[in-house]
């Protein structure tokens, strides 16, 4: 009697391990290298180095005319002939909207590296998220169901899940921020390649430069597109298939490509400079753990 039971047994785990597996899919691994990335780089609230409403201790300060008994530090006070008050450090909530390019030129790979420049913008964009979730900051995803900026675990998964989607069918070969609700205050930053039309992607960043709130641009290319390594007779496709070239002669365009990959990366450093933006440049070679070092520093800097 015992043995059907068991087998039953065995057959509910086996289905809802199989139904979990698929409900899941890439989306706890990529949590996971998220919150190890994480991991190796100092975390916590951004502070605003001055006195206000907060949970970190910033300084004492000699009690002043008008200060309130109730804000005086007796403990500090009676080591001293004096009267001092116990500041803390101001820790505001700020927003950070991100955008993570997904076009078609973002999945692209070559055969030296194992992620494409989407996978590496989506750990990125998702690595900020966890830091600002740490903080008890604001974050949100532009142009997805997670634009609305929220904190906490809801929506960390809510970010996680749409970055490990399959891209859309209909996907563009190139990317380009849409228009979105501007915070009042906090920063944004943008992890794309870039490469589109420059009049599709620089007005595009120009528009959401030119409010006033800091942000980064994240260029992620991968290392065939910087290095340029082809030679002889090579056949060019993008990743849509929309753009194609043939040639004989492919060494010799390599200094034409180079040169037009730096006109690209002066254009967008002459847009940061203007609006008072950064450039990051990243390869999918390079170690995720140094973009993130600069995109915290970027976040907790004066403001």
């Amino acid at each position: 009697m015992a043995e059907p039971a068991s087998r039953a047994s065995r057959d509910r785990a086996g289905w809802l391990r199989r139904d979990a597996e698929r409900i899941s899919g890439s989306l706890p691994a990529l949590l996971v290298e998220a919150e190890r990335l994480v991991a190796s780089v100092a975390t916590g609230v951004h502070g605003r180095r001055q006195a206000g409403p907060g949970e970190t201790f910033w300084q004492y300060r000699a009690a002043q005319p008008g200060d309130a008994l109730t804000q005086i530090d007796w403990r500090r006070s009676a080591r001293s002939d004096r009267l001092y008050i116990r500041e803390m450090e101001w820790e505001a909530a700020e927003t950070v909207l991100l955008w993570a390019d997904r076009a078609r030129s973002m999945q692209f790979r070559s055969e030296t590296v194992p992620r494409t420049k989407a996978e590496r913008a989506a750990l990125l964009a998702l690595a900020v998220a966890v830091l600002l979730s740490r903080g008890g900051e604001r974050f949100g995803l532009i142009g997805t169901e997670a634009e609305q900026p929220r904190t906490g675990e809801r929506q960390l998964q809510r970010m996680a899940a749409i970055l490990t989607a399959p891209p859309a069918a209909d996907a563009p070969d190139y990317g380009a921020p849409a228009a979105f609700p501007l915070p009042r205050s906090g920063r944004v930053i943008f992890l794309s390649d870039f490469m589109g039309p420059r009049e599709q992607v620089l007005p595009a960043l120009q528009r959401a430069a030119g409010h006033g709130i800091g942000g980064v641009y994240v260029q992620i290319l991968d290392p065939v597109e910087e290095e340029f390594p082809f030679i002889g007779r090579t056949r060019f496709e993008s990743v849509g298939r929309g753009v194609r070239h043939e040639t004989d002669q492919a060494a010799a365009l390599r200094e034409r490509y180079r040169h037009r990959l730096a006109e690209r990366r002066d254009e967008l450093a002459a847009a940061a400079r203007a609006a008072g933006w950064q450039l990051l440049l990243h390869r999918t070679d390079e170690s995720p753990r140094k973009a993130l070092l600069r995109l915290h520093a970027f976040l907790g800097g004066a403001r």
